[in-house]
């Protein structure tokens, strides 16, 4: 059995943070979904961070002492530390440390499956290097040549530079692989796009049960060769942005996506790397807004998620508040949104009425109407069959006379068919 590194957590409330204590429970989730074992937690009250150890340094003597006698390997910082900080912790308490951002980073990496996750993670960690190179270690600072033993300072570069350079070349060969696999992305959104279905994309905290609802939606869909997507009760179980077509027994159809979670303090070296992955987000007609239902912490993580979608510049699209995990959170719903519904997805509670919800949202613009199509263009009535909702069929002497329920857009493309009887 694979002993678990035992961490230490360590927080500082700035001016009595309400919050704060939900960021340390929220910290010490994290760091468990990483893999360690949590001994402990030191906490500090300050009107202000200190500049040198991010906490006092009498603190720094007390977490010290706890580090030795409790063999902890590992101190995580619930905020972003500076590199001067982080050097000064290292030498002060003689074990590895982390802070928030490194310990999400270090998840990412630990979750990532497809190249393209891989490669937003190691480009988020690299970034997140570059400032903090100064320090580690003596070698360095030391400049190369010289003889055996000596430190010569007169010619050829630091070593830091070199570091620098490298890890700068690193990330341009990253960026440039992720560019050519953003713009396969765009292809693929294009041809989406053209298909004329309506999207819907499924967004809120870590763990809230989106996948869940995807693959209850995929179990309702008509189409049996959807694959469903990896769930687990975990944080950030999903990086991979999953779309899939799902057809109603109505005929109806949309796509819907899944990606990425939110956390509070979501570094901004992520959120900068996914951009490309979230675009599914910013491109979607609907928002499906996943929220646990039952977790006493859902009206903080509901302004994270609107926060981030913000940051994103998906803040003005349409959202239904979807409260998932119902069943766990008995019979007191405390939101009331008329743009909500609450199911559970792992019961497969409220999801036809979410599906029907879903409808009313994204086809509310289709236009009710009838045609009547010439035999010769029987390749339009099989695209009104896969691309509209068809309510009856006829076949006539002149033609195919349908009454449907089709796109504005279709509507006015095909709008010569359009008949009165």
């Amino acid at each position: 059995m694979e002993l678990k590194e035992r961490a230490l957590l360590t927080g500082v409330n700035l001016n009595n943070d309400d919050d704060f204590e939900k960021s340390m429970d929220e910290l010490e989730n994290l760091a468990e979904a990483c893999g360690f074992e949590v001994a402990g937690r030191v906490e500090q009250n300050l009107r202000s961070v200190n500049s040198a150890f991010y906490i006092g340094p009498g603190k720094v003597e007390e977490t010290a002492a706890l580090v030795e006698a409790m063999e902890i390997d590992a101190v995580i910082f619930d905020n972003e530390l500076t590199p001067t900080q982080q050097r000064n912790l290292e030498k002060a308490l003689g074990c590895r440390i982390l802070d928030r951002t490194q310990l999400i980073l270090e998840i990412f990496a630990q979750r990532a499956r497809t190249r393209e996750a891989r490669l937003q993670v190691e480009a988020a960690r690299l970034q997140y290097m570059l400032p903090r190179l100064a320090g580690k270690g003596v070698s360095m600072d030391r400049q190369g040549g010289g003889g055996i033993g000596t430190v010569v300072r007169g010619g050829g570069e630091k070593k830091i530079v070199l570091d620098r350079r490298r890890i700068e070349q690193n990330i341009a060969v990253l960026r440039k692989e992720l560019e050519d696999l953003r713009k396969d992305r765009e292809i693929q959104r294009k041809r989406r796009s053209e298909s004329g279905l309506p999207r819907v994309a499924l967004v809120g905290y870590t763990n809230a049960g989106k996948s869940t609802v995807m693959n209850a939606l995929v179990e309702l869909s008509q189409k049996p060769d959807s694959k469903k997507v990896f769930e687990k009760d975990m944080l950030f179980a999903t990086l991979e942005t999953s779309v899939r077509s799902i057809e109603l027994p109505d005929s109806r159809s949309f796509l819907l996506s899944d990606t990425v979670g939110f956390v509070s303090k979501l570094p901004h070296e992520l959120v900068k790397a996914f951009r490309s992955t979230l675009e599914e987000v910013k491109e979607a007609d609907l928002l499906l807004h996943v929220v646990d239902a039952s977790d006493p912490e859902a009206e903080r993580q509901i302004r994270v998620t609107v926060d981030t979608l913000e940051q994103i510049g998906a803040g003005d699209i349409p959202v239904i508040y979807v409260f998932n995990k119902a069943d766990l959170a008995g019979m007191a719903y405390p939101f009331e949104k008329d743009n909500a519904i609450y199911i559970s997805a792992k019961e497969r509670i409220g999801i036809r009425e979410l599906a029907e919800l879903i409808c009313r949202y994204v086809f509310r613009t289709y236009i009710d109407c009838m045609m009547l199509i010439p035999y010769e263009y029987g390749n339009i009535v099989s695209y009104f069959r896969e691309n509209a909702l068809v309510k009856d069929i006829k076949y006539e002497s002149d033609g195919t006379w349908l009454q449907l329920e089709c796109s504005e857009s279709d509507y006015r493309r095909y709008r010569q068919f359009v008949t009165e009887k």
